[in-house]
């Protein structure tokens, strides 16, 4: 079992770029959304911290806060906050509260195909869109095609996020295909020119990107920094770390080491936009 552990581990660091170390690996687990964040974070960290052990893996933002609940990662990560049936579960189980800790900004972003002529959506077109009240691209300005829609699966931080923030909790479309992670989205929405998909900033390659204004009478906003920063882009949320308790030790320091300017400079390179 020590030998198939061994293995195991030596397997994981050289997955993530770093060399093989010994000792109990701090875990950190959840968003799809921010797990190439995470990943880049771990390479940097372990570079510089010899004999530290991070190990990264997705899910999505549920799994992640369940998987702290249940006691199976040091650090969720999770791309909306906590619900509180999930801080009521840490609550009774370790008799405290958790840790929330915002690491980097995002802007939901609406994802078209380059070929798509429309440039710009209201909040209430997307809603309209992805509840099934507007089924065609003319309907918004483009051509006369059906909508294809993209979405993410119910685990997913993202997914709840724009339920409950652009669709005002109510139901998706029953054509709207979930598939598991926004690369998958972002892939789909690149090979479909009637496609629509949705998900964080940083994964917007080989796709165009929609502006985003509040109604039918604002300004339209891209998600860059200064307006995911400034408020301005309508679907500007906070990226999460969620601990059981305040962060101690080896867990503190990589904490600190995120919020620091090197930690953040990472947030800008991966695409995201630094909280600080």
């Amino acid at each position: 079992m020590k030998k198939m552990y061994g293995l195991w581990m030596m397997l994981l660091t050289i997955l993530i770029g770093a060399p093989v170390l010994a000792g109990k690996p701090m875990t950190i687990k959840g968003s799809d959304t921010m797990v190439i964040l995470g990943q880049r974070w771990a390479e940097e960290f372990m570079k510089k911290s010899p004999g530290s052990v991070l190990q990264i893996t997705g899910g999505g933002s549920g799994t992640g806060l369940s998987a702290l609940q249940n006691g199976t990662t040091d650090i969720a990560m999770s791309s909306r906050p906590i619900a509180a049936k999930e801080k009521e579960g840490l609550r009774s189980r370790y008799n405290s509260l958790p840790t929330e800790i915002s690491v980097a900004k995002d802007g939901i972003t609406l994802y078209v195909h380059p070929s798509n002529p429309v440039n710009e959506v209201s909040l209430e077109q997307i809603a309209q869109i992805y509840t099934g009240g507007i089924t065609n691209w003319s309907q918004v300005g483009g051509k006369n095609e059906t909508i294809v829609l993209y979405g993410r699966e119910n685990s997913s931080g993202t997914y709840s996020y724009f339920k409950e923030h652009v669709l005002d909790e109510e139901d998706f479309a029953p054509r709207t295909q979930t598939l598991p992670g926004t690369s998958a989205v972002v892939n789909a929405v690149s090979k479909e020119p009637k496609a629509i998909g949705y998900g964080g900033a940083a994964y917007a390659k080989g796709i165009k990107i929609l502006k985003v204004k509040k109604d039918a009478k604002s300004t339209a906003y891209e998600p860059n920094e200064p307006n995911v920063r400034s408020g301005h882009y309508p679907l500007s949320r906070d990226l999460y770390f969620y601990t059981r308790t305040a962060p101690t030790g080896e867990l503190k320091k990589f904490v600190d080491w995120v919020l620091s300017p090197e930690g953040q400079a990472i947030v800008t390179r991966t695409g995201y936009f630094p909280i600080k």
